[in-house]
């Protein structure tokens, strides 16, 4: 089985998607925040994270940068899932960008083909 942290600060949004997740079989932990996803993260290493990009206390790209720093979760893939997408910059600093609204087929998908990379 799959584990995935699912990281937003609108928790319509998590639920909604937890259950969703949880009904094709993945283990679903949720943060509302990038702080608190990081200490989850942490102390439990996921198979995937999923993260919002703007939230508070912290946002999707010092989640990101945060994530890349401890070795184990350097390699953890890290699908954004915002309504307004993070800028390009100088490359991207995520594995796939999904807006919102987002169709669960193609949402589940993109999960799984995230999930072939990593196993």
């Amino acid at each position: 089985m799959h584990s995935i942290l699912l990281v937003d600060d609108e928790p319509e949004i998590l639920a909604a998607w937890r259950l969703i997740l949880e009904d094709e079989g993945y283990q679903v932990r949720c943060a509302s925040n990038g702080a608190e996803a990081l200490e989850r993260a942490a102390s439990n290493v996921p198979d995937l994270v999923i993260t919002d990009w703007m939230m508070p206390v912290m946002d999707g790209a010092e989640l990101y940068r945060r994530l890349r720093a401890l070795p184990q979760l350097a390699d953890v893939p890290v699908l954004v899932h915002s309504a307004v997408p993070p800028p390009l910059g100088d490359g991207t600093p995520w594995d796939v960008c999904l807006q919102k609204p987002v169709s669960a087929e193609l949402f589940l998908a993109t999960i799984a083909q995230l999930g072939k990379r990593r196993h």
